[in-house]
């Protein structure tokens, strides 16, 4: 479904890995394929350029079962496309220095550039100025 599905269908395979997580069928590698698979079209959703798709690929199914790296690229990812952090779950358990060591470069750039840094930075790097500098 998720290979051959519209934008809609995908999300909904999505969210249905998110509900086997929350529901604990996915956990202590109880189905090690399936965890393997979901990871696989997390991966596809994070590629992608579809707001809705990055949003349902960070869901609780990616809060337990994408590693660290991945993780914290589709959190920077999000913020990087405008999309609220309140889409990903576990932000606050998962958060770690790196992500906030990339947060901050991500807005160093930003402010380099002349851009708006996105509010939402400062949930990952407090110590970051949001909004745009003088």
């Amino acid at each position: 479904l998720y290979q051959h599905g519209d934008t809609a269908e995908r999300r909904g395979v999505l969210r249905g890995l998110d509900a086997l997580t929350e529901r604990g069928a996915l956990a202590d590698d109880a189905a090690p394929s399936v965890v393997a698979v979901g990871r696989d079209l997390a991966a596809d959703a994070l590629r992608t350029n579809d707001q809705s798709l990055v949003a349902a690929a960070v869901g609780p199914f990616a809060a337990a079962h994408l590693d660290p790296h991945a993780w914290r690229h589709a959190v920077l990812k999000l913020v990087f496309m405008g999309v609220s952090l309140d889409a990903v779950a576990g932000l606050d358990d998962r958060a770690d220095d790196e992500l906030a060591r990339m947060a901050r470069d991500f807005a160093a750039e930003r402010r380099a550039a002349g851009r708006v840094v996105p509010d939402d930075v400062a949930r990952l790097a407090p110590d970051v100025t949001t909004g745009r500098t003088a």
